[in-house]
């Protein structure tokens, strides 16, 4: 962890030689999920509700998940722009270094201007949480913050899933924007008002039902049966990201240098 700090103040500094170009930067990113939300908010002004979820639930789940992709996409941006670095050959210079390589990765880019992102979410977070007709306890507060932390994992997973198909593809895919910002999308909103086959696969191969829908029923009170499943769903979100490093390390053993 004392590496991975020396790699944020490295990085924090070089970003911060322009200034101002960093500030612009992040003023934009807290404006391009501001129109996202802006779109949201006329939504449920012409409608009032979607099926049964009214504006402030729907604003709340739509925090949850713009905040974890705010975080990740800061931390995790290493792996998302990793092709850049098996098609120059410069990943085998981390290869030869005594430290772990998913570490290295990581420590390669962050991307600090999304703190304007991070911010805007934050605020609608802060902003639904207080209108929200919640008994709030300490249960229900720290299922909301390991939905925070469930997402930043499936995120941060599906970035280190993408980076492990560099290892044959060479170049990067435009899939995973599919899983990265089509998920991010689909996430803002509860799960049930999508067709059952999309629920599902967004419940059981990609868990974000573990982290945006089952637990915001126990936040509001509207769960069926034991409580204290879904106050644990979001572990699900959480493991999601061990298969991935699994993966990453078999991509890694069957690495063939470019010959860069």
């Amino acid at each position: 962890m004392r590496l991975f700090g020396k790699y944020l103040l490295i990085l924090f500094k070089s970003q911060m030689q322009y200034s101002t170009s960093f500030w612009l930067l992040s003023f934009g990113q807290f404006f391009i999920p501001f129109s996202v939300f802006a779109g949201l908010y006329f939504l449920f002004e012409r409608f009032g509700q979607i099926q049964g979820w009214d504006f402030y639930e729907v604003a709340l789940c739509f925090g949850v998940i713009h905040m974890a992709f705010a975080i990740s996409e800061c931390l995790g941006r290493g792996f998302d722009t990793f092709s850049g670095l098996v098609a120059n050959g410069d990943f085998d210079r981390l290869l030869v270094r005594p430290r772990s390589t998913v570490l290295q990765v990581l420590g390669s880019k962050f991307e600090f201007t999304r703190i304007g992102r991070l911010l805007q979410s934050s605020m609608v977070l802060v902003w639904a949480v207080s209108r929200i007709d919640v008994d709030w306890t300490f249960a229900k507060a720290m299922t909301l913050l390991f939905m925070i932390v469930s997402g930043t994992c499936i995120f941060a997973g599906i970035f280190i899933l993408m980076a492990t198909m560099c290892f044959w593809t060479i170049q990067g895919l435009e899939i995973s924007s599919i899983f990265t910002d089509g998920g991010r999308e689909m996430a803002q909103y509860p799960l049930n008002i999508y067709q059952k086959w999309v629920t599902r696969f967004f419940t059981y191969v990609i868990p974000f039902g573990f982290v945006n829908y089952l637990p915001l029923l126990f936040i509001l009170g509207r769960t069926e049966g034991n409580p204290l499943l879904y106050v644990l769903s979001p572990l699900a979100g959480c493991a999601f990201i061990v298969p991935c490093l699994l993966l990453w390390r078999f991509g890694v053993r069957r690495y063939r240098s470019t010959g860069s």
